[in-house]
């Protein structure tokens, strides 16, 4: 794991766990909750894949100890859940509060640098993208993409076998093809320019399995990346520096 288990963070930003999906790598998640040190955790949608569990059937315990573990942490601090797309269920419900943890369809965050940062899962703004690759991961990602992260894990499953380094099918293939690549870039974009409409400094976002931080316009888009392929977190330390945790 990337960084000091020891640090204490201002808010961590994690989203697209895929709980109830064979695509998440709860062994990864379950270690980063139990060391994560932090004022706020924020769940950046996607927690629950509704989509996945409405087809099949799957909740092995390591994803009952997943949720579990939040509980426990919610009783120390302010647990924010943002619902997704895969988790739309939620969204049908009034906003809630269960103890410290709280249902929201989004939130406004105040940085320490005293910026203000609308936090969304992100799916709300496939609709904004007008190129022939909207809305990609809806279409490609449920189901030629959930394919993809089959294959990934067989991947990986021969790479640890023969001690190889860690590298993700999915990410690099991410990377090489047009119509991902416009995509992701095409969504940042996008998320920025509303975000700059609205009166935002920036916007933290999931939903594209996709971290990175970077700057449009005086506008800072920040995305948080997933728990199927790439294992990180966004973070705001203490000094008001914003930072991507990898923990594959």
């Amino acid at each position: 794991m990337e960084g000091n288990t020891g640090t204490k963070y201002r808010a961590v930003f994690i989203s697209d766990l895929h709980l109830g999906s064979k695509h998440c790598n709860s062994d990864a998640l379950l270690e980063f909750l139990t060391n994560i040190n932090t004022e706020k955790l924020f769940l950046v949608g996607d927690i629950i894949d509704g989509w996945r569990l409405q087809k099949k059937w799957f909740w092995p315990n390591k994803h009952n100890r997943i949720l579990q573990k939040i509980l426990k942490i919610s009783k120390n601090i302010e647990v924010i859940y943002i619902t997704g797309n895969h988790d739309e269920f939620l969204r049908k419900l009034p906003e809630m509060s269960f103890g410290n943890i709280s249902i929201e369809n989004r939130v406004t965050y105040l940085g320490l640098d005293g910026k203000k940062y609308l936090v969304t899962h992100g799916d709300i703004f496939d609709n904004l993208m007008n190129s022939l690759y909207g809305r990609f991961i809806m279409h490609f990602g449920d189901f030629a993409y959930d394919k993809l992260l089959y294959l990934n894990r067989l991947v990986i499953r021969f790479r640890k076998l023969f001690k190889l380094s860690p590298w993700s099918l999915s990410k690099y293939l991410k990377t090489k093809a047009k119509a991902a690549s416009n995509y992701i870039n095409d969504f940042s974009f996008e998320m920025s320019k509303y975000c700059k409409h609205k009166g935002y400094d920036g916007v933290i976002c999931g939903h594209i399995h996709h971290a990175e931080i970077v700057e449009y316009d005086g506008i800072t888009y920040m995305n948080d990346g997933d728990w199927c392929e790439s294992c990180t977190a966004l973070v705001e330390t203490q000094t008001g520096d914003w930072k991507i945790l990898n923990n594959s």
